[in-house]
């Protein structure tokens, strides 16, 4: 199975709660994520809690995204 994100709720500063595909829900710290050009943007939390769900993840207007996969891993089980 594809792990693919359904659903994402901003929770304050950078951890975003997501659901996936599985059944799982699982709450991200990005925090310590945001590493190179495309995230620098992301620095700014009023740019941050503007993502969406596209292509099967979270994506920033920029065009920052993370694989699902990803999130999976340093997800925490909420």
């Amino acid at each position: 199975m594809f792990l693919e994100i359904s659903k994402a709720e901003y929770l304050g500063d950078y951890r975003i709660r997501l659901w996936f595909n599985n059944g799982e829900v699982r709450i991200v710290d990005l925090a310590n994520s945001l590493h190179g050009e495309a995230f620098r943007p992301l620095h700014d939390l009023d740019y941050f809690k503007q993502f969406s769900i596209r292509f099967n993840t979270i994506e920033w207007e920029n065009g920052a995204d993370f694989a699902p996969e990803y999130l999976y891993e340093i997800g925490a089980i909420a």
